[in-house]
């Protein structure tokens, strides 16, 4: 979010633009601590940010836990900011141009008596941002990391103490080589690493020590090992920033979303002897870390911390600690990271192309309906003949876009029912088949299509999401199953196939109560409770179109 980016030291001295339509619509939340003295919804304790430039500003946010709105917090830090401004035009601009200087200015016949704009790049902002004194969290912790804070964000943090570490944090220029711990973190920051040449310096040092201990980088923190390995860097002419930046990992091949924003990184073949890559940009193939073949060092250019994706690569943080922790055993963090990231599915995954596929397409449309099922099963059938796979569709509905001229190479206008569709497959023998084009309708044949053993009596792979996730994401009472296994919390409900059930559960969870039908198209027969004769009309309907209903505690309002 936006305070998180603000507040984040690595924007030092650059002018944030938002490409989002309107930002500011929560505001900004209070400075609450947890019991580690650290601000829970900051990554520092100030604005970092040299401006922010947004399309439109919200003047009304609305969220429970905001106390002010984002213009008056920038303007209580001195920070300006601009509106009414095409973002993605300006986007455009800077993308062609690549990275450059700017400035905002409030009075336009002001701007030739300004002083000429310094590249930020051209200071140590490492120095600007780091602490300048020592400081101990959760002092009866264990392991003992020592941070060295080039920027340091708040999730980093957060990520060593939840695992129970006792953490050091030190300013950037400190004599690491001389403290006592049992892993070195390498913070994130900002501009550019060769400012930082105390770091690296003492960096040497500590890779050139007999006592090899772990050490783990992010960021600038990856520069910085880096460099003290003995690569090089250079300063790229775009940077890599924002939130879905695709890196695939070496060993694994295994691509993930991350975070990111740096404006220099390292060159990938300037690695020394025993360094080997461990991620490369998937985009512009710039490296996004490193790996010791033998030793316990690794680091990333990318924010693991982040969550790009649910916790998606915050497990190295895991990584980091196990190697700490298990000193004795004879397996590399390049193993261990191995191990972490492979992926190993309950089937084997289709190695051969499909030759051809049979996709279940939208149904019927009502007047006003969007029909977005319609538009992405479209794009779906370019794509496979893109990929020069044969494309067969089933479809009811004759005036969809699915079904026009010179989309699939054969139409069935048939209904999406598990009878048409099995022979439709006896006569075609399609190689694999998608199931996720055809709104509710097509999901509730394929999985009646699963439990028939349809699918595997004529060889057919289904393509995308597997069934089981279906199966399990369709079924309320599974899905609230599978979440509950990861510790996250849905609301309270029960699965019920009668009125009388429906009834009995409602007394149970306490009114008002949401039903929800199962399994039915575009939540047909849903609504809200707040008696239980509501809820009887409510549970008659709702069972005419699905045979399970769920009950939920509501948590309306």
């Amino acid at each position: 979010g936006y305070s998180e980016s603000l507040t984040d030291p690595s924007y030092c001295e650059q002018i944030l633009v938002l490409t989002y339509p309107q930002i500011g619509n929560y505001g900004v939340p209070g400075n609450e601590k947890d019991e580690h003295d650290i601000l829970r919804w900051f990554e520092s304790h100030k604005i970092w940010a040299a401006g922010l430039v947004v399309s439109e500003h919200c003047d009304s946010p609305s969220h429970w836990r905001q106390t002010k709105s984002l213009s008056d917090w920038m303007a209580e830090q001195g920070v300006p900011g601009i509106q009414k401004v095409d973002t993605r035009a300006l986007t455009k601009v800077i993308r062609e141009k690549g990275t450059i200087l700017g400035r905002i200015v409030h009075n336009l016949s002001d701007i030739n008596k300004l002083k000429p704009i310094v590249d930020p790049n051209t200071q140590n902002l490492v120095a600007k941002v780091s602490r300048t004194s020592k400081i101990t969290y959760n002092p009866k912790g264990s392991p003992r990391i020592c941070v060295v804070d080039c920027g340091l964000k708040y999730n980093q943090l957060r990520c060593l103490i939840s695992r129970g570490a006792q953490v050091d944090v030190v300013p950037w220029n400190y004599k690491i080589q001389d403290e006592q711990y049992d892993g070195l973190f390498l913070s994130n920051g900002p501009g550019d690493p060769s400012m930082c040449k105390e770091t690296f310096d003492n960096l040497k040092k500590v890779l050139a020590s007999s006592n090899k201990k772990p050490i783990f980088g992010i960021c600038l923190g990856h520069q910085l090992l880096s460099l003290a390995a003995g690569c090089t860097s250079y300063k790229m002419r775009y940077g890599n920033r924002g939130h879905n930046q695709p890196v695939i990992h070496n060993g694994t091949k295994r691509c993930y979303m991350t975070s990111q924003n740096h404006g220099f990184a390292i060159d990938a073949n300037s690695l020394p002897k025993d360094w080997e890559i461990l991620f490369t940009n998937a985009n512009d193939q710039s490296n996004e870390g490193i790996v010791h073949s033998s030793l316990p060092y690794f680091s990333v250019q990318f924010h693991p911390e982040h969550t790009a994706g649910p916790e998606d690569l915050e497990c190295l943080f895991d990584v980091f600690f196990e190697s700490i922790k298990d000193k004795s055993s004879n397996v590399s963090v390049k193993e261990r990271l191995q191990r972490k990231l492979e992926y190993s599915p309950k089937e084997p995954v289709m190695s051969e192309r499909p030759k051809k596929v049979l996709i279940l397409g939208s149904g019927g449309l009502s007047i006003g309906q969007a029909g977005e099922f319609d538009y992405s099963g479209s794009q779906a059938i370019k794509a496979l003949r893109e990929e020069n796979i044969q494309t067969v569709l089933i479809n009811p509905n004759i005036a969809t876009v699915q079904t026009s001229k010179g989309m699939a190479e054969k139409v069935y206008f048939l209904p999406i029912l598990p009878n048409y569709v099995e022979q439709v497959i006896q006569s075609e023998r399609p190689d694999g088949v998608l199931l996720t084009f055809g709104g509710q309708t097509a999901l509730n044949c394929g999985v009646q299509l699963q439990q028939k053993g349809i699918f595997e009596k004529y060889g057919v792979k289904i393509l995308g999401t597997p069934i089981e996730s279906i199966i399990e994401t369709e079924d309320r009472k599974l899905f609230a199953d599978r979440v509950n296994e990861i510790n996250e919390k849905v609301a309270p409900s029960c699965a019920v196939y009668s009125i009388q059930e429906a009834l009995e559960a409602a007394e149970k969870l306490g009114y008002p109560v949401m039903a929800r039908a199962a399994f039915s198209l575009g939540g047909l027969g849903s609504g809200f409770a707040n008696t239980k004769a509501e809820l009887k009309i409510l549970a008659q309907q709702a069972l005419a179109h699905s045979s399970q209903l769920i009950i939920d505690k509501s948590l309306q309002g």
